[in-house]
């Protein structure tokens, strides 16, 4: 399903598919948008999986740009989009993204969005080639349940400090994806394959927490 979601930068598009809970929000990278077909393959599979899934395409990409906006105003869009799942479903909704749309996920859980929880796929733990800058400080204040997805071949996740700053991380479960870089591309393994590989990943994570687990809408 088709929909327009209003925002404080302006109305921005969106899709719905699926039915069932938990209602997921799947928000985009930096450089892509919802119809990217990681974004459709991922949206699908957690829908045939008996989610409701919504992704949404941030402002400045609605607008037809290609560079991000500032954080505060992505945050908006974000929380924007957020409502209008659960406003749309009636229940709070897990908060998912991929790169980019993983952090302002996290970042709006830390400042109190309401969620049941939060995934990040390929969580940008720092830009590339600059691993002095980490992106952690406010990934304490999530006091939800997180599963953070990366690729041991991740040009913006350096192994050595995923294991120092996200693996301790109170509220974190970090699943590495072997040899897979930040789009989770991997010698050998088909996107098709590696898209199964992420959903398979997700639902088994989200029917282990407390509440969720028993929704007759997730498979057994």
């Amino acid at each position: 399903m088709d929909l327009q979601v209003d925002t404080p930068s302006g109305p921005v598009p969106a899709r719905i598919e699926g039915e069932g809970e938990p209602a997921v929000l799947l928000a985009t990278g930096a450089g892509t948008g919802q119809d990217h077909p990681g974004m459709v393959g991922l949206r699908t599979r957690l829908a045939t999986r008996g989610m409701t899934v919504m992704t949404f395409e941030y402002a400045y990409r609605a607008a037809g740009r290609s560079f991000p906006d500032r954080p505060d105003r992505l945050l908006e869009v974000h929380a924007a989009a957020s409502s209008h799942l659960q406003q749309v479903t009636g229940s709070v909704p897990v908060l998912a993204g991929r790169s980019m749309g993983g952090r302002i996920a996290t970042m709006l859980a830390a400042r109190g969005e309401p969620c049941l929880a939060v995934v990040a796929y390929g969580y940008p733990l720092h830009p590339a080639g600059k691993p002095e800058s980490l992106r952690i400080d406010h990934l304490v204040e999530v006091a939800v349940p997180l599963l953070l997805i990366t690729g041991t071949n991740d040009a913006l996740a350096r192994s050595d400090l995923v294991e120092r700053h996200l693996v301790p991380l109170p509220t974190a479960t970090v699943t590495l994806v072997e040899d897979a870089n930040h789009s989770f591309r991997r010698k050998g393994t088909s996107p098709d394959d590696m898209l199964d590989h992420l959903a398979d990943i997700t639902e088994h994570w989200l029917r282990g927490l407390p509440g969720l687990g028993e929704s007759p809408h997730i498979r057994p």
